[in-house]
């Protein structure tokens, strides 16, 4: 997901105008840049499950998931009650609530079954996102369990998407649900977006994308994930000592920089498998290892399969063909 050279966030001031800042304001080129190689190399993908109405004194438990899922309030009221929250949160018209990990959760009329409904009808856009990677990820991993994006809060770019949304689930134009789950995968990246500008405390690569040492050295092994990083390189970008250097991107970050350097080149390799034009040979030497042989160790150990068997999902090799070596 290619995203354009100039970025913009929108906030509100008092009057209710619009303010445009420069989203490499908030987060720093370096970070806007990591930010943006991590999403795309993620492969985000997400659409409407189902569209949504309830009347009167309603329930609709939702289990626990695999995918993360999200619910847009179109009109009318909604209490939200999950392990996930500290106590009951209540939605209304343009409210967006997001559960990153797919955690379990109740959704109500009324924050008190006992309690009649503050409105007799409601209705919303339910959906689900996921990435080609897999569920656990830095952006995932960085995100709280639940993720609250009020309408009122939200700037003026959040409520034209989730307006045109509602819009086009109330249409029936030819094409109107390939074009939501197209815009629910801007509405993720506007609720990440969202997140990172006003959370009170930021974790993992969120945390790190603000911290311009660690955002500056992010972005050189980002952009080159094939160069022969160390952490002495790396630290020199950070412009810290070694030793400072690997704990600070530690305690950010949960892991070494040479082990995030891994996990970096395997989540690239992933994505570059399922491209036609790339052999096996080919994104090992852009990935930095010296053989063939030695990625496919690599990538093994680290992912639990194979190159081959990623090539064989995307359905670039035969199903019947269980060649490892000549997967490539």
């Amino acid at each position: 997901m290619e995203e354009p050279t100039t970025r913009h966030c929108v906030g509100a001031r008092p009057d209710g105008r619009a303010v445009v800042t420069p989203m490499s304001s908030i987060l720093g080129e370096s970070g806007e840049a990591v930010f943006s190689a991590v999403l795309r190399a993620n492969q985000l993908h997400a659409r409407i499950s189902t569209s949504a109405s309830y009347c009167d004194n309603w329930t609709d438990p939702e289990p626990a998931t695999e995918f993360g899922t999200f619910h847009l309030i179109d009109s009318g009221v909604c209490w939200v009650r999950s392990n996930a929250l500290p106590q009951p949160v209540r939605l209304a018209a343009g409210d967006l609530v997001l559960f990153p990990d797919g955690a379990a959760h109740l959704l109500a009329a009324s924050a008190d079954p006992r309690s009649p409904p503050e409105t007799r009808f409601t209705s919303m856009l339910c959906g689900e996102f996921s990435f080609a990677t897999g569920k656990r990820n830095a952006i995932i991993d960085a995100l709280p369990s639940c993720l609250v994006v009020r309408e009122q809060e939200s700037g003026m770019q959040f409520r034209q998407l989730a307006q045109l949304m509602l819009y086009e689930a109330r249409s029936t134009s030819f094409g109107s649900r390939t074009v939501i789950d197209k815009m629910a995968d801007t509405l993720f990246v506007m609720a990440v977006r969202h997140y990172i500008e006003h959370a009170a405390e930021r974790r993992g690569l969120l945390a790190a994308l603000y911290d311009p040492r660690l955002s500056r050295a992010l972005e050189a092994l980002h952009s080159k994930p094939g160069h022969d990083w160390s952490v002495a390189s790396l630290a020199d970008i950070a412009n810290m000592s070694r030793t400072a250097f690997a704990k600070h991107f530690g305690d950010v970050l949960g892991t070494g920089p040479i082990e995030y350097l891994t996990q970096w080149r395997m989540m690239e390799a992933k994505r570059l498998l399922t491209e036609p034009r790339m052999s096996v040979a080919a994104i090992a030497d852009r990935l930095g290892y010296q053989t063939e042989a030695a990625f496919r160790r690599a990538f093994k150990r680290v992912t639990g399969v194979g190159p081959g068997q990623v090539r064989r999902r995307a359905g670039l090799i035969d199903e019947g063909s269980d060649d490892e070596e000549s997967a490539g």
